[in-house]
């Protein structure tokens, strides 16, 4: 009986869609040494098969029905990643300042504080926020832009102040979702407990 509870949660674990995140995930060291070495088309291509693949990850999960709970955690992993290692390459380039990768990593840092209090108070993660959602869709494509006049100059007069304009606005957004992150946490943490913790998607 053990046996075949493994086998099914090794096929749970290894299906398509959790193979495609582990592949986003294997191309994240590969985009930042090209990044930093100047590559910024092959880093752009590299970008565009992870884009795919992770709205291919999500469709075959949905169409099969093989939603996991390693999927739903490694889908935001792997923005997140992205999102460093392009801070990271451009920063390195002097392209953009380091002052936004502290911005952007300290609040991950933040969260993860956070985290480690609720878990504390016995609750897990709290639900994903909109407004956190909207902050890394617009980090998610707001250094891509940037990238794009790097790598083909004639369209810098147009992706460059799209970048910027999506890199600020998406930092910006970014800590006010952790404000309300705290927030949240902190009543949370002052409810009486009245059953098992809080269960839900990561925090994004």
């Amino acid at each position: 009986m053990t046996g075949a509870t493994n086998d099914v949660v090794s096929d749970r674990m290894f299906n398509l869609p959790n193979m495609l995140s582990f592949l986003r995930l294997l191309l994240v060291p590969v985009f930042l040494v090209l990044l930093a070495q100047g590559e910024d088309a092959w880093a752009l291509v590299v970008l565009s098969i992870s884009s795919f693949s992770d709205w291919l990850d999500g469709f075959l999960a949905r169409r099969w029905n093989q939603i996991t709970r390693l999927g739903q955690l490694l889908d935001p992993a792997a923005d997140r990643l992205y999102i460093f290692a392009a801070l990271i390459g451009l920063a390195w380039r002097d392209l953009v300042p380091w002052w936004i990768v502290l911005i952007v990593v300290g609040r991950d840092i933040f969260l993860l504080i956070l985290g480690v209090i609720l878990a504390n108070f016995g609750f897990g993660p709290l639900p994903v926020h909109d407004l956190g959602k909207v902050a890394t869709f617009c980090l998610f494509y707001a250094l891509p832009m940037i990238m794009l006049g790097q790598a083909f100059p004639q369209l810098e007069w147009w992706s460059q102040p799209m970048g910027w304009a999506f890199a600020l606005w998406g930092a910006f957004l970014y800590w006010w979702a952790g404000i309300v992150y705290a927030i949240e946490a902190m009543r949370v943490i002052r409810l009486p407990r009245v059953g098992p913790g809080v269960s839900s998607d990561t925090l994004e």
